[in-house]
């Protein structure tokens, strides 16, 4: 058996340190930037409904942003930097 899977705890710890350095990248920071200033200052208030299960707001901005060449390509390195379940 897969040694990470025998240790469900190890795994967290690795996907969380894994994510925490994703989200401090310069890239998540550029896509933040890219996502306020699309929803006109309100990211922190989409962002709040979208954890209470509203993500309409949320998801509203980031087709925006996706729509923008920088905005896809950000997306999809930091897709393809973020941790995977299987990880």
């Amino acid at each position: 058996m897969d040694q990470k899977k025998a240790d469900p705890t190890a795994l967290l710890e690795h996907n969380r340190a894994k994510l925490e350095q994703v989200i401090r990248s310069e890239d998540a920071q550029r896509l933040m930037e890219l996502l306020n200033r699309n929803a006109g200052g309100k990211l922190k208030s989409a962002a709040a409904s979208a954890a209470l299960g509203d993500t309409k707001d949320l998801l509203a901005m980031v087709r925006q942003v996706m729509q923008n060449p920088e905005g896809s390509r950000l997306v999809e390195r930091l897709s393809q930097t973020a941790p995977k379940e299987n990880q």
